[in-house]
């Protein structure tokens, strides 16, 4: 584990265990279909935080978490990606939140079931509780998933780190769209952005207008995901889109989580802005090249060679 004297970003949201059913051909409801199963650690706040420690980012991550094998699994592979759960809230008799979904044929999702139910135990005194280890972030990235937790959060310790919002999805978007003047970076796609804009985005006016509206509300870097058309950024003095051309497509799942971890590398960092953008597509684009939604490879040495290799291309607003 990395010595946390130093400084570190912490990541505070949900982890999640992933069971997906494949069926090898015409999926029958009340019946058994043959296939495979695979399983995986998930949650976007997870994602986050180990895609930010492959790439050697000094990182903490708040989560809750059963006290049943899955979390003990969980918190033993942290140790091995080495990132930081010992904060965690570790609930007697819980179970770890759990997605179990059968697609079809066609990858589609025809049924699910989701066991969140232990993210209700996530309190205010238990966020009291994290007060020092919260102050000593250099940033917290947060989601949307508890919107009162996010309020509670924003307000307690405003002034103390520096807080990212990634908004997770639109519906989530709203909930916190009353609070985004108070983080120092927006993560959102342009779905998110027209909800917290309050107006639609359908061309390159109205995304400048969005990201002048966002910078006005003294968000100091703004982020808006665009998918196959790239990445639009605004910090009130660059302005831009970055895109990477010739990407090879397999599952676009954690796209945007891994981009959030190339952020919070480039800030910890100090690394300019723009470079800042092409690591995090970078880290994007090296996810969604494979089936998993972390690729088993990730690291610092794979991302640049992604960031040397890519064809790019750049427009800088003047």
């Amino acid at each position: 584990m990395i010595e946390n004297k130093q400084s570190y970003a912490l990541v505070f949201g949900v982890s999640v265990f992933d069971i997906c059913g494949f069926t090898d051909r015409h999926y029958r409801c009340n019946d058994s279909n043959p296939g495979k199963v695979k399983t995986s650690f998930g949650g976007v706040c997870r994602n986050i935080a180990e895609s930010m420690a492959r790439v050697g980012v000094n990182t903490k991550f708040i989560s809750i978490l059963g006290d049943d094998e899955t979390g003990t699994r969980m918190l033993e592979h942290s140790n091995v990606m080495n990132y930081d759960m010992s904060n965690s809230l570790i609930i007697k008799g819980g179970n770890t939140p759990t997605y179990m979904a059968v697609l079809n044929e066609q990858g589609e999702m025809v049924s699910a079931v989701v066991d969140m139910k232990i993210i209700d135990e996530f309190t205010t005194e238990f966020i009291d509780s994290k007060s020092e280890i919260i102050k000593g972030s250099e940033y917290m990235i947060l989601d949307a998933d508890r919107p009162d937790l996010v309020e509670y959060i924003i307000k307690t310790f405003n002034g103390h780190t520096k807080f990212i919002l990634d908004p997770v999805s639109a519906s989530k978007a709203e909930h916190v769209k009353h609070l985004i003047n108070n983080f120092h970076t927006i993560k959102p796609n342009r779905y998110e952005a027209e909800i917290m804009c309050g107006f639609e985005i359908k061309n390159e006016d109205d995304l400048r207008r969005a990201g002048k509206h966002f910078i006005d509300l003294g968000i100091e870097n703004v982020f808006i995901t665009l998918d196959e058309d790239g990445i639009y950024y605004n910090n009130g003095k660059l302005e831009g889109k970055i895109k990477a051309n010739n990407v090879k497509v397999v599952n676009v799942t954690g796209a945007g989580d891994s981009f959030v971890a190339g952020i919070a590398h480039g800030y910890t960092n100090q690394v300019n802005l723009v470079d800042t953008v092409k690591f995090a597509i970078a880290m994007s684009t090296i996810t969604i090249s494979t089936e998993e939604t972390i690729h088993p490879e990730m690291c610092y040495n794979l991302v640049e060679e992604y960031v040397e290799n890519i064809d790019w291309t750049e427009i800088e607003y003047k």
